[in-house]
C-alpha cells in the first residue's frame, strides 16, 4: 500500500463553552490539561485511486455537523478522491473537550447552542491532518495484532448484561471486552509511521467536576506512545502518530473500582445504582487512582502499555485490495425481518426516562433512577407542557421505554434528533472496520462483529478481521441488545430508535459487508442525504468584549510568584494578570499558552522543554469582575526531572477597545521568576 499519517490540533476554545459528554450544564471550560488532536491515517493502492482514510479524532464523537462540512472541504480540495464511502470519522468520546458543534436541537441544550468557533476549529483540524497525511503518502506495510488488556475496565450495566440470554454469555469470559486490535504501519525501509490501536473503554476517568480540557486516558495513551517515537520533540510534534480510537465501549467503564456512594462510602452496584441516602445521583464510580489525574494516567498507561507490546510484535501482515461500502438510512423507518414470518420496525427517536439519570461515571439531575420502566406523573406531566406529549404510535413503537424526549417529533427550531445516519463499512484487506454512530454495548458489538464476519465467510471472504471503530459520522446515542432494551438502564434509555435499533444495524452492516464481498459496492443504493441546517452560529455564550487589568498593572503581569526552589514531584505554580483565552483561540488556531523554558549555561540562553500540550502542565482561567481575569500556570514536576534553572512563561491576547463599536485582539506575554529544581 501507499500510507500516509497526519496530525493536527482540533482543540479550540478551552474556556466558557461547555465540554461535551456528561450533559452537565456546570460542566464549563476554564483551561487546558492536554491539547486535543485529529489523527488521519491513508492508505491507498499504489496502481489504483482506491483509497481509504481513517481519522480518529480527541473529540467526544463525530457530529453530523462536522462529518458534511468536512467532506464539503476535502470535495473542494482533492475533487472525488475523498468521499462519504471511503473517509471514516471516528471519535474517541473524551468527555473534557468543548461542545457546540452539533445541528442537531437536543444538543444545543446542553452546549448552549451552536458555537463556531469549536466546530471551525474541529473541522478545520481533521482537514488538516487529512492533508498533512496526504501529502506525506509513501510505500509501505500494515502488520495487525490483538490481545488483551487487563485491570482496565468494567461493565457499567452488569444487571443489563445479565439480560443477555444464558447461553450466549456462557460463550464469553467476561462482561466486557477485552481485547485491543492494533494496526502498525511502516514504510517499506521498516521505518515507523504509525498506529491505530481499538479498545473499548469510555475516557470518562476524567469525572464531571473537571473543567481543563483534555483528551482522558486514550489520550494520554497516544501522548505516551508518541512521545516515545518521536524522541526529543516537544508534545504534539514529530512525525510518528499513534491513535487509540474507540469501540463497542457503551456499558464500558475505566472507574475500575466500581460504584460507591459518595457521602456513605458503601457500594451501590445494585439494579437502580441508587443509594440509601440521597438516591440515584449520590452512586458514583471511582477509578483505580487517588484522583481523577491518577486515574486518567494508570489507565492511559496500561491502555499504551499493551498496545506498545502489540505493535512491537505484530507479524501478520494485512495485504489484499481496498475497498468501502456507505449508505445514509432513514434510522427511524427501517424494516427488520427477524425471521421467515416475523417483521419488526425501528422507531422515530425518543429518549427514555433513564437517559436522565445518566451513569455511574456522571449521574443526572433531578434523582432520576436507571431501570425505569415506568414514567413519572410529575415529569410527564412538565415534558407535555414543554415539549408536546408523544403520539401513542411512537409510545408504543418504544415500549417498554418510558419516553421522557420526543425527540423524533420535535422540530423547532430545527430537527432535535437525526433520521439520516451514515453506516459504513472500509475494507484494508482483510481488514474490516466497521464505522458504527453510536456507542453498542459490549454484547451488541459482539452480536454486529459475529454477523458481519459469517457474512463475509458466507460470500467467499474468509478469516476477516473485523473491527468496530465507535462514535463515527453522527452522533444517535446507544444501541444495546434487545434485551438489555427490556432493563431501561441509561444505554437502553438512550438506544433512541427503540428495541429493533441493533437488529436493523446488522442487517444494514450484512448488506454492506456483502458488497464489499461480491465487489459489488457501485450497486449498492446512496439512500437519502443528511439535510445541512442553514444555521452558522447560535449561541448563548458571552460575548467577547473589552478587557482590562487592575490598577498599576499590565497584562502578562506576575500577581503571585513562583517558589525560589522546587524539588521533583512538587508543583511549581505562578498566577498572571490574563485575559479570556477564546481570544487566543480566535486568533489562531493552534495557540500555545505555555512554556517550562530551562537555562542553559552553554549557550546562556532558554530553551523550551514543555509546552501547554504536555501531560504535566496545567493551565487555569478564572474570570474576576469587570473584565479582569487570572490565569494560573502548574508545573507538576515529575520524578526524574533534570536540576537547574527554570521559568514558566505565559502567552495571551486580550481585547482592547479603539473605538466606541470597536475593540482589536492585542498578543501579550508574561514569565515568572527563575526558580531552581534541586536534585533529590
Amino acid at each position: 500500500y501507499l500510507v500516509g499519517v497526519g496530525r493536527a490540533d482540533c482543540t479550540g476554545p478551552v474556556a466558557q463553552v461547555p465540554l461535551m459528554g456528561y450533559a452537565n450544564p456546570n460542566q464549563v471550560g476554564g483551561g487546558l490539561l492536554s491539547r486535543l488532536y485529529s489523527r488521519a491515517f491513508i492508505m491507498a493502492e499504489p496502481e489504483d485511486s482506491k483509497r481509504v482514510v481513517f481519522v480518529s479524532i480527541d473529540i467526544g464523537m463525530v457530529s453530523q455537523r462536522v462529518r458534511l462540512e468536512v467532506l464539503k472541504q476535502l470535495r473542494s480540495k482533492y475533487g472525488e478522491l475523498y468521499r462519504q464511502d471511503n473517509v471514516v470519522l471516528s471519535g474517541t468520546h473524551t468527555h473534557s473537550g468543548p461542545g457546540g458543534y452539533f445541528q442537531y436541537t437536543l444538543f444545543w441544550v446542553t452546549s448552549k447552542g451552536l458555537i463556531r468557533p469549536a466546530l471551525s476549529s474541529i473541522v478545520n483540524g481533521i482537514v488538516k491532518s487529512i492533508d498533512i497525511a496526504h501529502e506525506n503518502m509513501k510505500r509501505g506495510r500494515l502488520f495487525i495484532n490483538r490481545g488483551t488488556v487487563e485491570s482496565s475496565q468494567i461493565n457499567r450495566s452488569p444487571f443489563s448484561y445479565l439480560a443477555n440470554p444464558e447461553a450466549e454469555r456462557n460463550r464469553y469470559s467476561s462482561n466486557t471486552d477485552k481485547e485491543m486490535v492494533v494496526l502498525k504501519m511502516v514504510d517499506k525501509d521498516g521505518h515507523e509511521l504509525g498506529l491505530i490501536s481499538w479498545f473499548a473503554v469510555h475516557p470518562v476517568s476524567m469525572n464531571n467536576s473537571n473543567l481543563l480540557v483534555n483528551s482522558d486516558n486514550v489520550g494520554y495513551a497516544s501522548y505516551l506512545f508518541e512521545q516515545e517515537k518521536n524522541k526529543g520533540m516537544l508534545p504534539g510534534e514529530g512525525s510518528f502518530v499513534a491513535a487509540f480510537a474507540s469501540s463497542n465501549l457503551g456499558d464500558v467503564s475505566p472507574n475500575t473500582r466500581g460504584p460507591f456512594c459518595a457521602n456513605t462510602g458503601e457500594s451501590c452496584d445494585n439494579p437502580q445504582s441508587t443509594c440509601p441516602i440521597g438516591g440515584a445521583s449520590m452512586c458514583m464510580a471511582k477509578g483505580p487512582g487517588n484522583d481523577m489525574f491518577e486515574s486518567t494516567r494508570i489507565i492511559g498507561q496500561n491502555i499504551y502499555l499493551k498496545a506498545k507490546e502489540l505493535y512491537e510484535k505484530a507479524s501478520q501482515e494485512v495485504t489484499g485490495p481496498l475497498s468501502s461500502a456507505h449508505q445514509w438510512v432513514n434510522m427511524s423507518d427501517v424494516s427488520v425481518e427477524l425471521n421467515a414470518t416475523h417483521m419488526v420496525k425501528t422507531c422515530k427517536p425518543a429518549l427514555g426516562h433513564s437517559f436522565a439519570a445518566g451513569t455511574i461515571d456522571g449521574v443526572g439531575a433531578f434523582n432520576f433512577t436507571q431501570g425505569s420502566v415506568e414514567g413519572d406523573p410529575f415529569w410527564d406531566q412538565i415534558r407535555d407542557q414543554l415539549l408536546g406529549e408523544p403520539s401513542n404510535e411512537t409510545k408504543a413503537c418504544h415500549e417498554p421505554k418510558p419516553i421522557l424526549f420526543n425527540t423524533g417529533e420535535m422540530t423547532w427550531p430545527h430537527p432535535w434528533h437525526p433520521d439520516i445516519v451514515d453506516v459504513q463499512i472500509a475494507a484494508i484487506g482483510s481488514l474490516a472496520i466497521l464505522a458504527v454512530p453510536g456507542e453498542f454495548t459490549t454484547m451488541s458489538g459482539r452480536r454486529l462483529r459475529e454477523a458481519v464476519k459469517s457474512e463475509f465467510d458466507s460470500h467467499g471472504a474468509r478469516g476477516m478481521n473485523v473491527v468496530i471503530a465507535g462514535l463515527c459520522n453522527v452522533y444517535t446515542h446507544y444501541i444495546t441488545t434487545y434485551e438489555e432494551y427490556q432493563v431501561q438502564r441509561y444505554e437502553a434509555a438512550s438506544t433512541i430508535y427503540g428495541p429493533h435499533t441493533l437488529s436493523a444495524y446488522i442487517q444494514l452492516y450484512r448488506g454492506l459487508a456483502k458488497a464489499i464481498a461480491l465487489n459489488a459496492t457501485h450497486e449498492l443504493s446512496r439512500g437519502p442525504e443528511p439535510p445541512l441546517f442553514n444555521v452558522t452560529s447560535l449561541t448563548l455564550l458571552p460575548s467577547l468584549s473589552a478587557e482590562s487589568a487592575p490598577a498599576g498593572k499590565t497584562f502578562g503581569d506576575v500577581l503571585e510568584e513562583v517558589r525560589q526552589e522546587y524539588r521533583e514531584t512538587e508543583v511549581a505554580e505562578v498566577t498572571f494578570v490574563g485575559a479570556n483565552p477564546r481570544n487566543s483561540a480566535e486568533n489562531a488556531t493552534e495557540h500555545n499558552f505555555l512554556m517550562v523554558e530551562r537555562y542553559s549555561n552553554i549557550s546562556s540562553s532558554w530553551r523550551v522543554v514543555l509546552n501547554d500540550a504536555s501531560w504535566d502542565t496545567r493551565f487555569y482561567w478564572s474570570k474576576g469582575s469587570r473584565g479582569q481575569s487570572n490565569v494560573t500556570l502548574e508545573w507538576h514536576i515529575p520524578a526524574g526531572t533534570e536540576p537547574g534553572v527554570y521559568r514558566l512563561r505565559y502567552f495571551g491576547h486580550y481585547k482592547k477597545r479603539v473605538s466606541l463599536f470597536h475593540t482589536i485582539t492585542v498578543p501579550f506575554e508574561g514569565s515568572s521568576s527563575a526558580f531552581q529544581i534541586t536534585a533529590p
